[in-house]
């Protein structure tokens, strides 16, 4: 049976003297394996996840040892992100809202030991990082932290990308018209093969929206914990509007995405495929880029086959299959 949580009754307890957080708390590095793996065929792309039980929270490495061109989509009112470069050695994705970003700072540190503290131009290594608001559905202010970071790039391997909650969906969730109809989502992932042309797709669903099937289906989020019924949050908004009421605005959201693709594109087309991917996405989330999510998407190719037979738009098009799969993943 899904797994709802309740609404806070003030918010402000987050700030309470009480809570725990990472100072004061003895905290354990963890294995976050999820419920499965999803199989990819990336040579050179490996994936680590950790967590903190304590939290629950945690975060999701894509290492990329050579490194990889990359292109960031960021969209909605409240983006949590560092780096941001063109060019990354890892991505990583964490829960704890912007002290999540520490995540992202302890991979760094692990890839500048791993290079044995070169700091030569050649050695430098790029990460970018993005976070989710985690914190609605737990009563503590345990967040990744470097130490985290590092221990999820330490357990990165190839071919394997973890799914459920787990990794920085660990705490995620998802159809928040109102905080006491949301579900608990997570991080989903697919890979699919069209031709020599290959896509990795993960995403952390943690968002306003609803997640939608392709029947038209609420599958995750806005359901009502009497009836068990799940509904479009449209009706909701129709109704607030229709009532003249404000409504509340949810905060803590967004949707963080990884794309890694083996196709060699021109910088501004690869920009192009990452917008065109992400745009796609609102068929699975509903709402989705809303004022109170801060929604990412980084699109990394290994530049390793050129495109053939099909134009980006084409190759966008299939990816954005595969992207509505990998949201599907983060619901079951």
């Amino acid at each position: 049976m899904t797994t709802l949580y309740e609404p806070r009754q003030a918010i402000v307890s987050a700030y309470a003297a009480d809570v725990a957080s990472n100072a004061g708390t003895e905290l354990k590095p963890q294995a976050s394996p999820g419920r499965a793996a999803v199989p990819f065929d990336l040579p050179g792309v490996l994936v680590g996840t950790a967590e903190y039980a304590e939290g629950p929270t945690g975060c999701t490495v894509v290492h990329v040892p050579a490194g990889a061109r990359t292109a960031v989509d960021a969209r909605g009112g409240a983006v949590g992100m560092s780096g941001g470069y063109p060019f990354n050695h890892a991505i990583c994705l964490a829960g704890g809202s912007v002290y999540g970003l520490a995540a992202a700072a302890g991979v760094s540190q692990e890839l500048l030991a791993r290079r044995r503290n070169r700091t030569h131009w050649d050695d430098l290594q790029t990460v970018s990082g993005a976070v989710i608001y985690d914190f609605s559905v737990r009563d503590n202010a345990i967040h990744p932290d470097a130490a985290l970071g590092a221990e999820a790039l330490r357990r990165a391997e190839e071919g394997r990308f973890p799914v459920g909650r787990c990794g920085a969906g660990a705490a995620a969730s998802a159809g928040k018209a109102d905080f006491g109809r949301a579900e608990l989502a997570g991080q989903g992932a697919a890979y699919g093969e069209f031709g020599a042309a290959k896509v990795l797709i993960a995403t952390v669903v943690n968002s306003v929206g609803v997640i939608v099937d392709r029947d038209g289906t609420v599958v995750r989020g806005n359901r009502d914990a009497a009836s068990g019924e799940r509904r479009h949050p449209f009706t909701d908004y129709e109704q607030m509007i229709e009532d003249a009421e404000p409504g509340t605005a949810v905060m803590g959201n967004t949707t963080l995405t990884v794309l890694v693709t083996n196709v060699r594109l021109p910088d501004r087309e690869l920009q192009q495929f990452a917008r065109q991917v992400h745009s796609s996405m609102h068929r699975g989330i509903q709402p989705f880029h809303t004022a109170t999510d801060g929604d990412v998407l980084f699109a990394l190719t290994t530049d390793e086959v050129e495109l053939t037979g099909v134009k980006s738009t084409g190759l966008g098009a299939l990816a954005s299959e595969v992207a509505w799969d990998a949201v599907l993943s983060a619901a079951l």
